[in-house]
Order: C-alpha cells, then structure tokens, then sequence
C-alpha cells in the first residue's frame, strides 16, 4: 500500500458511516457491503451521464487495500476514465476517516463499466456529452 495516493481522485459521490450490521463474521465490514456501495456511486454518476437509466455490466480490477472498520466514514469517488457508444466505464475508490485517529486511506478500488438502457430495457445510445459553463 506504500505506493497509494494521499488524496482521492474523481468526484465525491456517495459518504456514510460504516454500521455494526454491515460486519463480518471477523468483526470488519463486510466486503459485499463495500462493493454494493461503491456499486451506488457509480450508478450514480452513470445515471447522470447516461441521462436516464445505466446499468451495471462490468466490475473490473477490483481491489480491496485495508479493511472499512465500524465507525469510519466511508466516502466513495468517481471519475469516468471512457465512454463508448453506449458504455461508460469509470474508476471508482472507496476512502475511510478512521473515526479513532482520523486517518484518511483508500480501503478498495476499481473499475464499473454501465451500459445506457432506454425504458423497454434494451441497452442504448449515450447522449452527447453536456458541456458544464460556469
């Protein structure tokens, strides 16, 4: 882990606070939790891209670096890495605040691919991209 990132990359999209309920039977979170959550985000920012409904075809590289413990904040970020025609794929980090000593890490990483699906539920074209003025 001495080659991770001291600060989160993409856009802050999903944050809570890791529950008692969400442990494993070793007392850490439980890494379907964690992968559900940052399954959340990336729906997300699919959905906004997409203009509409995406769904989730791909989880790649998936890499869980430290455990999510109860009690740290959990805040997961987003940044689109490529868009296809009808795809966008994203690399999603999943960053905790130890609720004891503050620290800040990334716990888990990866890339979701979503495709845009129209309301019959067969996949369609992404729209074009909407320029952000300011």
């Amino acid at each position: 882990m001495s080659d991770q990132q001291a600060t989160p990359e993409g856009e802050l999209t999903l944050q809570t606070v890791a529950m008692p309920a969400d442990t494993n039977s070793g007392g850490d979170i439980f890494g379907g939790w964690v992968v559900s959550q940052m399954d959340l985000a990336a729906g997300i920012t699919a959905q906004q891209r997409a203009q509409g409904r995406a769904a989730t075809v791909a989880i790649e590289a998936l890499r869980f670096h430290a455990p999510v413990l109860v009690g740290d904040l959990f805040s997961v970020y987003t940044q689109i890495i490529r868009t296809g025609r009808t795809s966008v794929t994203m690399h999603i980090e999943a960053w905790v605040r130890r609720q004891r000593t503050g620290e800040q890490s990334m716990v888990t990483e990866g890339d979701f691919t979503f495709v845009a699906i129209a309301e019959s539920g067969v996949t369609r074209a992404l729209p074009p991209e909407v320029a952000h003025g300011g």
